[in-house]
């Protein structure tokens, strides 16, 4: 069974277990699902009320548009769920392979170099995605349902946390491998994705805290 298809107590559960995972990177991928899904929400609380239905057209489509596309990060983030633990495997894989012999040694290293890469995509699509949910939110917080704007608020700490906490697992990756110009080219990547996402989180918390006073 997919991970994503679990109860949530399973998934917990698998969580606190002793087996590697789900780890750090599942969690980050379903912390920003449950962000985008907060934020569907609010947009599902909105859409058709007569509040919405007297904003501007503009913002209507924006709102609608913004809609459908958080909608679809959603499933897209619950796919890397299980892909963060994909890729994990495949580095054991390739971790447990024979080196007795020189050619054997040669074909490990170069197996878990390509496995490294592929386990630092992985949480870097996370962190993207995360990134994608936070630069969606920001007419939810302006205008939608103001009973829900403490649902678009935590939304945004959700999106964050899984931004932040993918990048962690792309960071430590970075660490093992040779190759200086990728290794260099994808911290820069992390670090432009990193502060992004922190200037949209605040701005969205002070829209919400501002309908809050």
């Amino acid at each position: 069974m997919l991970l994503i298809d679990k109860s949530v107590k399973e998934f917990v559960n698998a969580v606190e277990s002793k087996e590697p995972t789900p780890g750090g990177g599942s969690v980050a991928a379903l912390a920003g699902s449950l962000g985008s899904s907060l934020t569907a929400m609010v947009g599902n609380l909105t859409i058709g009320r007569k509040s919405f239905e007297a904003l501007d057209e503009e913002t209507k489509k924006k709102f609608n548009d913004n809609f459908n596309k958080v909608t679809k990060i959603k499933d897209r983030l619950n796919d890397l769920v299980d892909k963060d633990v994909e890729a994990f495997d495949g580095f054991m894989k390739a971790l447990k392979m024979p080196k007795t012999t020189e050619e054997e040694k040669a074909a490990r290293k170069d197996a878990m170099e390509k496995a490294t890469i592929e386990a630092l995509e992985i949480p870097l699509d996370t962190a993207t995605e995360c990134l994608n949910v936070l630069k969606l939110q920001k007419v939810f917080a302006e205008n939608g349902n103001v009973n829900a704007i403490t649902d678009v608020g935590v939304g945004a700490l959700m999106a964050y946390a899984g931004v932040e906490g993918a990048l962690f697992n792309v960071i430590i990756n970075l660490n093992g491998l040779k190759d200086e110009a990728y290794v260099s080219t994808k911290k820069a990547e992390c670090d432009n994705i990193l502060e992004e996402a922190k200037k949209l989180k605040e701005e969205i918390l002070s829209i919400t805290y501002s309908k809050l006073a």
